[in-house]
This record gives structure tokens, C-alpha cells and sequence, in this order.
């Protein structure tokens, strides 16, 4: 069938000026928006409602890449991903991004590189550049700045609510979660509020603070480089300097990571080796089966950057213990550090070797010579009908690849 008498003018008028639009006719742009302020090269997915002749979208923007996308009146820079959901009245500078689920009202500014994951509302916001928010977060009538760059920026963890209206019915509660005379210099450091708690506006946040995850900030915390936490029963805790880019002990960070590491690949092992059994004959399931090991490979590679990550800020962790108040106190932490720092190059070349067939061949050898033998049609009845003394070889198998990767880190303290 010939949908092409389906697409309206304005529509033509876009895919004339280059606009990539992989189901035009899915795409619904109203007769207000001008054909000229939308970019050739911008991507319109399908579900995605242009309306109103103040929108404008600059080149290598995409919209609606995850899912149903609506633009009002909005204005977006250069390579701004607005991934789904309703904006009326936004402004996104280069680099901005929205995930799926958006929800932004008037008096929205993002500037470059900040953004969103998924569901977030914003209402008269503003988040100065590379400013992050998580998942699930309401913010509305404040203002944050902090951060340097993509990797040393203010985050808002998720689960956060900015909390703008009385029980007086007013909303006289703007927050300033850094200030624009030294924010917009880009020099000063991250603010970081914690997942799963509230700001009670209107408050002030210096550079530099942390609030604790969980918790109701209800007063301004203008002690700068401090960590501010709720209360607990014995009552409130006052804020404690928290000087960021200098950790702590690092030896329970390293291992857990390393544990985790290993499960990972623990658990891609049982797929090559053990439920090979039943998907592969089966093609869907098979696919099944190779996606899997392909995203655990992604997750190992993000491990090992991550790790990599922390590894890389040692060196001015280290530097900022030694020249400190404390250094004399601090020494185990700094024992810590360098060990760990030391150690990981090789530890990191050991994880990115694949995994040998010695490892935990014994209980192998004996869970695979039953794995074998087992009458079942699925996996998972293959897996209840196991002996205790099969299971037992399983478990064994799989924790001498999980004690693997953690023993590739060596301690060397007691409280590691």
C-alpha cells in the first residue's frame, strides 16, 4: 500500500531538507513548526509529535530513539538525544540528553552534556553543564551547577525529589544547589545528592557537599567539601569534611569488585558449558544463549573500566593523604592504596586473559560427567534432578572461578 499521500506538508517539507525519518508517516509535525529550524541530519523516530513555531532542533539531534516523543515549543542544540517523552518549552544545549519517560515542563534549561536517565520531571530547572541525574527523580524550581567535566560532574542519584510546595500552599521554595557567579567557570567541584532522599526547598548547597543517600536534606549545607547525613536516633549528626578524590580504605572496594568480576564470569562458563546442553539444539533459544555471553562480556568490560577508573586516581588520592593534617594517621589507607595500585596492571592483564580449563577442572570433570547423563527436557529440570553430590562438584567448580579473580588481588592487611 502507497502511504505516501498519508504524510502531510510539513512532514514532505522535512524529508525535502534532509531530515532522516526511518516511518515518516509515523511522525506527526504540526503546521506551526517552521521547516527551517529543523537541521538536515536531524533523526525522527517513529511516535515522535513536533508542534509549535519556536522549535528548533540542531544537526545530529535524535528524537524519540526509545520510545513515543513530544516537542512543544523547544530548542535544541547540536547532538541532543531526547530518547522519549513530553517536553513543552525546553531548552537542551550540544550534547544534552534525556532518556525515556521525560517529563519537562517551561523553565527547563540543560546545558552541554547535562541530562537525564529515565522517567525524570523537570519544572523551571536548571542544570548548568554535564550536571547528571539518575533514574526516577522529580526536580522542580532549582538550580545546580558543579563538576568540571563528563567524568567530574554534579550527580543526583536516584529516587530524588526536590520538595517545592507547603502546606501553606505556596512555592516560594527555589533551591540553589551550587550558584551560577562561580558555576558557569566550570572550575568548582561536584555536588553529589545521594539516591533515594529529598532536598526541602528553598535551600542552598555549597560546591564540594555530599548528602548522604536516604536522606531528607532540610536545611542548607553551606560547609563546602562536607558530607551531611540524616540523623540517627541519638539525634542530628553534624557535617563532616569529605574531601573528594581521596579515598579511604580500598581493600574491601577491590575485592567485592573482583568477587562480583568473577561471578560474572563464573555464570558465562555455565552457559558455554552447562546450559549449552539444552539451548543449542533449539535456535531461538540458542540465540538466546549467545546473547547472553555476549552481554556478560560487556559487563566484564565495564568492570575492568571501572576498575581501571579508580586505579587511575590513586596516584592524587595518595598525594592528598601524604600532604595532609593526618598523613601520620593515614598511613594504612595509604598502604592500601599503593598496593593496590601497584598490583594493578597485572591484576588487570589477568582478568583480561580468557579463563583456563584448569580452573576448577576436578569438580568440573565430576559435575559434567552427570550433567551428561541427566534425563530432562529443560534446563532447569535437568538442574532439580541433579544428585547432592553433583551439585556440591557445580558449586565447586563455579567458586574456584569466583576465588580466581579474587585472589588476583593480594591484601596483604587483616581487614581486607
Amino acid at each position: 500500500m502507497n502511504t505516501d499521500y498519508s504524510i502531510p506538508d510539513t512532514t514532505r517539507a522535512l524529508l525535502a531538507r534532509g531530515v532522516v525519518m526511518p516511518s515518516p508517516e509515523a511522525v506527526w509535525v504540526d503546521d506551526s513548526v517552521m521547516p527551517e529550524r529543523i537541521a538536515r541530519g536531524v533523526v525522527l523516530h517513529p511516535a515522535t509529535r513536533l508542534t509549535g513555531d519556536a522549535t528548533s532542533i540542531g544537526p545530529d539531534s535524535v528524537v524519540g530513539k526509545e520510545g513515543p516523543a513530544v516537542l512543544d515549543s523547544c530548542q535544541l542544540g547540536h547532538g541532543v538525544s531526547f530518547k522519549g517523552g513530553y517536553a513543552c518549552g525546553g531548552v537542551f544545549l550540544d550534547g544534552a540528553e534525556m532518556g525515556l519517560g521525560a517529563h519537562v515542563r517551561s523553565g527547563t534549561v540543560l546545558e552541554e552534556q547535562a541530562g537525564g536517565a529515565h522517567t525524570v520531571g523537570f519544572k523551571q530547572t536548571i542544570l548548568l553543564a554535564y550536571v547528571t541525574t539518575g533514574s526516577l527523580i522529580n526536580f522542580c524550581d532549582c538550580l545546580m551547577a558543579g563538576g568540571t567535566s563528563r567524568k567530574n560532574h554534579s550527580e543526583v542519584g536516584s529516587s530524588y525529589i526536590h520538595f517545592n510546595f507547603t502546606p501553606h500552599s505556596d512555592k516560594a521554595t527555589p533551591s540553589l544547589i551550587g550558584d551560577v557567579p562561580r558555576g558557569v567557570l566550570l572550575d568548582q567541584p561536584p555536588i553529589f545528592l545521594g539516591g533515594q532522599g529529598g532536598l526541602v526547598g528553598p535551600a542552598r548547597i555549597a560546591y564540594g557537599v555530599v548528602i548522604a543517600a536516604g536522606t531528607i536534606q532540610r536545611k542548607d549545607a553551606l560547609e563546602a567539601g562536607c558530607l551531611y547525613a540524616g540523623p540517627t536516633r541519638s539525634g542530628a549528626r553534624a557535617p563532616k569534611p569529605y574531601p573528594l578524590g581521596q579515598y579511604g580504605a580500598v581493600n574491601r572496594l577491590v575485592r567485592n569488585n573482583l568477587i562480583y568480576f568473577g561471578n560474572i564470569q563464573a555464570l558465562q562458563v555455565w552457559y558455554r558449558h552447562v546450559r549449552v546442553r539444552f539451548m543449542r539444539p533449539d535456535p531461538f533459544r540458542e540465540a538466546c544463549r549467545l546473547g547472553a555471553i555476549q552481554q556478560m562480556d560487556t559487563i566484564l568490560k565495564e568492570r575492568l573500566k571501572r576498575l581501571q577508573d579508580l586505579a587511575d586516581k590513586m596516584p592524587a588520592s595518595i598525594a592528598a593523604l601524604k600532604s595532609g593534617a593526618d598523613a601520620q594517621q593515614a598511613e594504612p589507607l595509604i598502604r592500601q592504596q599503593e598496593r593496590f595500585a601497584a598490583q594493578w596492571p597485572a591484576v588487570r592483564d589477568a582478568l583480561k586473559h580468557p579463563l583456563k580449563e584448569a580452573v576448577g577442572e576436578g569438580p568440573r570433570t565430576r559435575f559434567l560427567a552427570e550433567w551428561e547423563k541427566t534425563g530432562a527436557d529443560t534446563h532447569i529440570e535437568a538442574v532439580r534432578a541433579l544428585s547432592p553430590d553433583a551439585k556440591a562438584a557445580a558449586t565447586a567448580w563455579m567458586q574456584a572461578i569466583v576465588d580466581r579473580s579474587a585472589g588476583l588481588f593480594d591484601a596483604n592487611m587483616a581487614d581486607a
